[in-house]
């Protein structure tokens, strides 16, 4: 926030709000530039050694684009590797259609909700070892998928 409010109840309040960073006029231009690297920093994202995880026996490699379960390497789409690596991520978490799209595509379209299951069932169908009984992409009825915790 750029604003010419300095008293303290501001400040707390637009932080509160949801605010990264609160700046109150006037400030320098060194100021300013350094508050953007800041948040800049925060918002990079893992570290390069974090783009290669494990759960499980499945091992996703973002940098490589490469998902292999025990010693078999797993071929997916652009897409399905987005979506699965999206879920990898973040085992155990409750992902909604809305969110997987906006992870793998940047933008949510309501009428492209269902492609997801779509692409789910063709993840399964090559990482599962059995897809009628997932054991790592599960639904979560009434909500959306979840990758299962290791």
């Amino acid at each position: 926030m750029l604003t010419a409010r300095g008293e303290e109840a501001d400040r707390v309040l637009g932080l509160e709000l949801g605010a990264d960073d609160y700046l109150v006029k006037p400030f320098s231009p060194r100021e300013l530039l350094a508050r953007v690297r800041a948040v800049l920093r925060r918002t990079e994202g893992p570290p390069a050694d974090a783009e290669r995880f494990a759960v499980g026996d499945v091992v996703v490699d973002v940098g490589r684009r490469q998902v292999t379960v025990g010693d078999r390497v797993v071929e997916l789409t652009a897409t399905e590797f987005d979506l699965l690596a999206a879920l990898a991520r973040r085992p155990g978490r409750v992902f909604t259609r809305a969110q997987l799209l906006e992870a793998v595509h940047g933008v949510v379209v309501e009428s492209y909700e269902r492609t997801v299951d779509a692409h789910v069932k063709n993840i399964r169908r090559k990482l599962e070892p059995d897809p009628q009984r997932p054991r790592y992409l599960l639904t979560v009825h009434g909500v959306g998928y979840r990758f299962a915790d290791a």
